[in-house]
């Protein structure tokens, strides 16, 4: 007799109890890991879309340029499973806590800008949702020095988003902001630490670009754009967290 042990596919335990059956008549397994985040599963699924593997692929697509449509298209989904499955990502990080934690407060230095999204800011992105009406800005902070991302909001073009922003940036204790010349960061920061100039700001606008090239919804001239705030919101922040938190979102 060979006995074939079932494992949860999410966190690979082997702690699992049969839950009765699907609606196809198939045998449903429960994970008994609390720290599982999935409850049931089944071991053959028919619908793609139900395979862990098939949803780890809609992140890695929508954080490397693909819609929705060509995510559904490659993977042979419904358009409905890879929106569905976004929304079901984990809580997404707006403040880098790895950094955070092995940082000296007192000596960091960044340059902080708005992201080149909705708004024309000398070098930056406009982007829109839905309609170029409904305008969406990341301001995000990255170290002036190694260029990693400290913090990041995404809001529209007002002081009240950039307050948002420095409330987050509040623990690493920062000592000196290199900026544009955007209003909101004079009427907020204090002089004696703040310098505006271009000259400051050069890794955040290859920061910029990085994301114009590998989001196409924030591209500077493209039909691809965003139908709803979450999924914006979503993929850019899948985005941040995974390559610059390093998160395994």
């Amino acid at each position: 007799m060979v006995l074939e042990p079932i494992l949860c596919p999410t966190c690979g335990s082997n702690d699992v109890v049969k839950h009765g059956q699907s609606g196809e008549g198939k045998q449903r397994y429960k994970c008994r890991n609390s720290q599982c985040s999935r409850s049931t599963f089944i071991r053959d699924y028919r619908y793609r879309g139900y395979l862990p593997e098939v949803k780890r692929q809609i992140a890695d697509m929508a954080v490397n340029g693909s819609g929705i449509r060509d995510t559904a298209r490659v993977l042979k989904i419904s358009r409905t499973t890879v929106i569905e499955t976004l929304k079901k990502r984990p809580h997404l990080k707006a403040i880098n806590e790895a950094r955070l934690a092995e940082l000296e407060p007192t000596q960091t230095i960044v340059k902080l800008c708005q992201w080149e999204d909705l708004e024309a800011e000398a070098d930056e992105m406009w982007s829109y949702v839905g309609s170029k009406k409904q305008q969406r800005w990341l301001w995000h902070a990255i170290d002036h020095q190694t260029g990693e991302v400290l913090a990041y909001v995404l809001s529209h073009h007002q002081d009240s988003a950039f307050l948002a922003l420095k409330a987050l940036l509040e623990p690493f204790g920062i000592m000196q902001f290199y900026t544009d010349a955007w209003g909101a960061y004079e009427r907020h920061l204090d002089p004696s630490l703040h310098r505006v100039g271009k000259r400051h700001t050069q890794k955040i606008e290859r920061k910029h670009l990085t994301l114009r090239t590998r989001i196409k919804r924030l591209a500077r001239k493209t039909i691809c754009f965003s139908k709803s705030i979450w999924l914006h919101d979503v993929v850019i922040g899948l985005f941040i967290n995974r390559y610059e938190f390093g998160l395994n979102v």
